[in-house]
């Protein structure tokens, strides 16, 4: 690509520290530019509106929308912005769940530099990055139908799931998730109903077993 066109970037991450070290690596590119940066998933999304990107590089986990509720909304309002999703967590976690939701790539934050940088160029590519780890996986879920119950979560329900085996409190979840404390319990619920577990207990084992922490 040449220097007179380069790829728009947006950053949206609630850690400073963390968008100062992406907009670094990323500007240091000379095909490549960070036009702007949000720290919560609501200023995200209204950037993703009212303004054109090549690439948008969202945190999974920030205030007011995740990185799962924004690429929810933006397939229903069919903006098709490419999206990266950078994680703290690790790739079994959640990147067949944010592909299969419509990212076009997944990263864990403990990613190389150079790494970023691959995953934007193959993205602009029109190509799909993730780990030959996660490839594999892929490939498995298509020849052989090997779901799990998890699979059968909704993406809030499994992000719930998750904090529940971490250990989080109702009001700790409230707050990461910005839903109220009796909306997580109904979560909750819905969660055991459909894994055909009783207790927290029974759900943290299940998550470690099948390597989800």
């Amino acid at each position: 690509m040449s220097t007179n066109k380069k790829i728009k970037i947006l950053i949206a991450d609630d850690h400073p520290i963390i968008r100062k070290g992406l907009r670094q690596i990323i500007n240091d590119e000379p095909d490549m530019e960070v036009v702007s940066e949000v720290s919560d998933g609501f200023d995200a999304l209204e950037k993703l509106r009212k303004h054109k990107f090549d690439i948008a590089i969202l945190d999974i986990s920030m205030p007011k929308k995740t990185g799962v509720e924004i690429l929810e909304q933006l397939k229903l309002e069919r903006i098709k912005t490419r999206i990266l999703i950078l994680s703290v967590y690790s790739e079994e976690q959640y990147a067949l769940r944010v592909i299969k939701t419509g990212a076009k790539g997944y990263l864990t934050k403990e990613s190389a530099p150079d790494e970023l940088v691959k995953a934007i160029r193959k993205i602009i590519e029109g190509e799909t990055y993730i780990s030959a780890i996660i490839a594999e996986k892929v490939l498995s879920d298509l020849i052989v139908d090997n779901r799990k119950l998890h699979q059968s979560l909704s993406n809030r329900e499994y992000s719930v799931m998750i904090l529940i085996a971490k250990g989080l409190t109702l009001k700790e979840m409230s707050y990461q998730l910005n839903i109220n404390v009796k909306t997580i319990s109904t979560y909750r619920k819905r969660i055991m109903d459909k894994m055909k577990m009783n207790s927290n207990a029974q759900l943290i084992l299940y998550c470690q077993e099948n390597k989800l922490l």
